[in-house]
């Protein structure tokens, strides 16, 4: 009987995440309603940009962090820490938020 060959984890691969993420994913609702609250204008909302000052590190984009929340929130992830521990290896976070990852 033989075995299915396994791939080498130094083999370079050129990977899609469009393709990875199901057309139905939950997710996609999450990143459609945030890009249409940011059509608005999430200023005018109550969001307000931090960080704007030019020392230190660069801050995230305001929408990012809200599609984080929101993906955490439907997930019943609650915890930041939890949250930046998902952003490392969860496929869903590294589409939504296009590869950024809080610490």
């Amino acid at each position: 009987m033989s075995l299915i060959p396994l791939q080498s984890r130094e083999q370079l691969q050129f990977l899609c995440l469009e393709t990875m993420i199901d057309p139905n994913n939950p997710v996609r609702v999450i990143d459609a309603f945030v890009d249409y609250l940011d059509h608005i204008g999430l200023p005018q909302l109550g969001f307000i940009p931090k960080g704007l000052s030019h020392q230190g590190r660069p801050a995230f984009c305001m929408t990012s962090l809200l599609k984080l929340y929101l993906y955490g929130y439907s997930n019943r992830i609650r915890s930041a820490r939890q949250l930046a521990k998902a952003c490392l290896c969860n496929i869903e976070l590294f589409w939504i938020l296009q590869y950024q990852q809080p610490k």
